[in-house]
């Protein structure tokens, strides 16, 4: 059975991330998710290029968090994609996208995979930080991030078992 994977981030730096492992999901049926429409085109082209068939692409509500609302409708509109859909893992580079998805994901039962912000390289991302505890893997590329957020994984995991 081929596996479903929602690829999923906000435009700019962290959708560029997430297209850069575009060959972990050769072979797998993959949904597109991000916050820009402009990415379409680009997408289908290199799909077709990868012989990927079934390939989904959406464009969700871009929104931070200071935006309530838009972050609401983004929630609603994540929430559906992954309902009808149901992916068997989810991955995310990053941001409020990423962080609902892999929210809903786990709740769902798919397998969740962060990777933390290349651009991060002094803090953990917001997002990746509160998403730390819906994520099966969790990565940064920087040794001292990876450390840190071991460390606080282990402690919310210990709190979560009393």
């Amino acid at each position: 059975m081929t596996k479903t994977v929602l690829a999923i981030a906000s435009a700019g730096g962290h959708w560029v991330q997430l297209q850069r492992l575009r060959p972990a999901w050769d072979g797998c049926h993959v949904i597109y998710v991000t916050t820009k429409q402009g990415y379409y085109s680009q997408v289908i082209k290199d799909a077709e290029a990868r012989n990927q068939t079934n390939v989904k692409y959406f464009c969700v509500q871009d929104a931070n968090r200071w935006q309530k609302l838009k972050l609401l409708h983004q929630l609603f509109q994540i929430g559906w994609i992954i309902l009808k859909n149901r992916p068997n893992v989810i991955i995310s580079t990053g941001a409020a996208p990423g962080f609902f998805a892999l929210k809903i994901g786990k709740l769902l039962g798919a397998k969740t995979i962060w990777l933390d912000s290349i651009a991060n390289a002094e803090e953990l991302s917001l997002s990746g930080e509160k998403v730390s505890t819906s994520a099966d893997l969790w990565l940064t590329q920087w040794p001292e991030l990876a450390g840190k957020m071991a460390k606080e994984r282990k402690t919310n995991q210990h709190i979560e078992e009393k």
